[in-house]
């Protein structure tokens, strides 16, 4: 049985969403210093087999489920940002760690590996809008007005994996703890045996879906936060009657997802499961047949029976991988149009055959460096996670 994939159509936006082209609201903008290969070369697949062989166990590269395949080729590990930063510190020998994902991804395997080694991000622009929803500054002001109202000391902050180092080392400063979608249920187990309330960062949605749909609370029992209104935009009533404080933040990839894209596939496609990431809007998740992380939309495709049929509502690089690889499936992307994750994009072939030909040369490009107090704080929040029942033994302390 061959592949039933069928691409999505294409939108005004799908340059933008492949790389090219530029987004200020949600990219960092930075240019590498350096003159990248033509997209054109017919020899960037060489050149990049090459410059790794060179190389050798000196560099150790990492692939996010989320990243073109003409990337994906050279990762020596492939996973969600959590995995691959474990993975990074899990080889302390390889000098250089190539971290083809986003910036908070770079980061967080930054403070996890030792000083001795080097992350690098292939592009600086590959940023991650949701992780740039929740500033520093903001966050630290919202904890004011908690204080203020007198509920600081009975809440406990949470943060999601996809938030950047500032805000992991304020969590860990004020006795949270990370999460990834994964493991969001225990994560919030643990918060509410600590307090009585949660401030969850950034992503709104899995903070809400976790809450309501595994943890039993309603949505009345949720307040959004909105950083750019004077206190959050919520009465002191709601502050305080709130068992869960959700930041105003969200994944640009999965909050395209709507209750239309779930519908017109059933009406499409009969007996067709959703399957769709906790990062999805409450009433998509609701709506999906099944809802899991990325590792669990893996998983349970793999393990699905020959002829079955799948709507996936996640980026659509993943998405398309799976159905390749599952020919004897029918899988598709659960909305009709193009939906790339624009700043994963922007790790393309010519920034990886320059970031792995400038190493060759001796010269370390793009390198991702935590401050050491920020790395500590963050540390502190990242070994409250793994320490959490069911998480695995945590990776080596940075020396």
């Amino acid at each position: 049985m061959t592949s039933t994939w069928v691409e999505p159509s294409n939108t005004a936006t799908a340059l933008l969403l492949l790389g090219r082209g530029s987004d200020p609201a949600t990219e960092r903008g930075v240019e590498c210093p350096g003159d990248l290969p033509a997209p054109s070369d017919p020899d960037l697949v060489a050149r990049a087999t090459a410059a790794k062989a060179a190389l050798g166990t000196k560099v150790f590269v990492l692939g996010h489920h989320y990243q073109r395949d003409e990337v994906i080729q050279f990762a020596d590990v492939t996973g969600d940002s959590f995995k691959l930063a474990r993975e990074a510190a899990a080889r302390p020998d390889a000098e250089y760690i190539v971290f083809c994902g986003v910036h908070f991804m770079a980061e967080s395997a930054d403070i996890l590996t030792t000083d001795a080694q080097r992350v690098i991000l292939p592009d600086l622009a590959a940023g991650c809008s949701m992780a740039d929803m929740a500033v520093l500054s903001q966050v630290e002001r919202a904890w004011e007005v908690l204080t203020d109202l007198g509920v600081a000391a009975d809440t406990v902050p949470v943060t999601y994996m996809n938030s950047s180092a500032d805000i992991k080392g304020f969590v860990g400063r004020n006795g949270g703890v990370v999460c990834t979608s994964s493991n969001a249920r225990r994560a919030l187990d643990w918060a509410y045996a600590q307090g009585s309330k949660v401030l969850f960062l950034p992503d709104q949605h899995l903070g809400r879906n976790t809450a309501v749909l595994e943890l039993g609370y309603s949505l009345d029992d949720c307040v959004l936060y909105d950083p750019h209104k004077p206190n959050g935009g919520l009465t002191a009533e709601q502050v305080r009657d709130a068992k869960m404080i959700l930041w105003r933040g969200h994944c640009s990839v999965h909050g395209r997802f709507t209750l239309d894209s779930v519908q017109d596939v059933r009406a499409r496609v009969p007996g067709v499961t959703v399957l769709v990431h906790p990062e999805c809007r409450h009433e998509v998740v609701t709506a999906a047949d099944q809802v899991g992380s990325t590792e669990y939309i893996i998983k349970a495709i793999e393990a699905a029976p020959a002829g079955s049929a799948w709507a996936v509502g996640t980026e659509l690089n993943l998405v398309r991988r799976l159905a390749l690889a599952h020919p004897d499936k029918q899988i598709m992307f659960l909305d009709k149009a193009v939906c790339y994750c624009s700043t994963m994009n922007r790790i393309d072939l010519p920034h990886l055959v320059w970031a792995l030909e400038e190493l060759v040369a001796g010269r370390v490009v793009n390198q991702i460096t935590v401050d050491a107090d920020t790395a500590h704080h963050a540390r502190v929040a990242l070994d409250q996670m793994l320490a959490l029942p069911g998480v695995d033994t945590p990776p080596p302390a940075t020396t």
